[in-house]
């Protein structure tokens, strides 16, 4: 991306970048059509509403797009491809770049760049379709099989005993050919948004969020739990100490610098016997009505709209 990009105005040509081709399709056009309407109602002029397909590029060049709000979940939009399409056309976009997006969406990669610093992660393996069975035998049961590059908790499967292993397995191969298999621990769940944002002096400013917990009527935090009302109860802010929720961000805010991102994430964590452990990054954190990043800014007197003007102005970040 050039330098120096211009500040955004309210006649500034927006597209938001929304839908797209990804497992996670749904929940992305549910969060673009929220951040449109904020943005509508924010009083910008000339917003474009684009659910992404492979004919992208040509849809921002003939509309003429100045910059880019990125509501895209998911492989092609969250994972470096959306973010290369845009430098390339020298739009300039909100949140992570190409080389973070890519990280934080291969959880494989992200534990692997964490694990450089003193970050405590699970006990896990890394595996694929041919060794899986024996990679395994280094964990102990349960565990749980995440595909490494999916979110929204698709693909993901408990595993109580072995014999549950190949049907597990089975259905992580459909999203993914690299399986994260991690122990699957008790404790609370809990994610801190990061934002970052200029200040008065013109200076970056990052800051996080206040911790969100939850508990959910589900066994764990899958797919079902995320995105239906009534589900998930959210703690917020989160019922820890005052010494834990201040360790809790900041190693949200130094995992979101070491694996390089930019303007906005959400971290999450599992906290068991007082150590919490990073699950995963999310660079592109979901503004649906039941999100977790709306929720949490708003506890801290940003509301709806006001953070997804945040959010745009990333862009404006080098």
């Amino acid at each position: 991306m050039e330098n120096n990009v211009k500040k955004i105005t309210k006649n500034s040509k927006i597209a938001v970048l929304c839908g797209g081709l990804s497992n996670e399709r749904e929940v992305s056009l549910r969060s673009g059509k929220n951040v449109f309407k904020a943005l509508i109602d924010l009083g910008y002029k000339d917003v474009t509403f684009v659910d992404v397909n492979r004919d992208i590029a040509s849809v921002l060049t003939e509309n003429k797009i100045e910059y880019a709000i990125n509501v895209l979940h998911g492989r092609y939009g969250e994972d470096g491809c959306i973010q290369g399409v845009l430098e390339f056309l020298n739009i300039p976009y909100s949140g992570c770049g190409v080389k973070s997006s890519a990280i934080c969406m291969d959880k494989i990669m992200t534990k692997k760049v964490l694990s450089t610093l003193d970050i405590p992660l699970i006990k896990s393996v890394n595996v694929t379709k041919d060794n899986y069975k024996k990679e395994v035998e280094k964990l102990s049961y349960p565990i749980i099989i995440k595909p490494a590059c999916e979110g929204s908790s698709i693909g993901m499967t408990k595993v109580n005993k072995p014999s549950e292993l190949d049907k597990a397995m089975e259905e992580a191969l459909k999203c993914d050919k690299e399986i994260l298999i991690e122990e699957y621990l008790v404790g609370k769940s809990a994610t801190v948004g990061v934002l970052e944002r200029l200040n008065e002096n013109n200076e970056r400013e990052i800051f996080a969020t206040p911790i969100l917990g939850f508990k959910t009527k589900t066994e764990w935090y899958d797919y079902e739990a995320k995105y239906t009302k009534g589900l998930t109860e959210f703690i917020l802010p989160a019922d820890f100490d005052e010494n834990m929720s201040q360790k809790i961000k900041e190693i949200a805010i130094k995992s979101h610098q070491a694996c390089a991102c930019k303007g906005v994430s959400r971290v999450d964590f599992l906290v068991v016997n007082d150590i919490p452990y990073v699950l995963e990054i999310n660079t592109n954190p979901g503004m649906t009505d039941t999100s977790d990043l709306p929720a949490q800014a708003n506890a801290m007197g940003i509301d709806y709209n006001s953070l997804v003007e945040l959010i745009l102005k990333t862009a404006e970040l080098d």
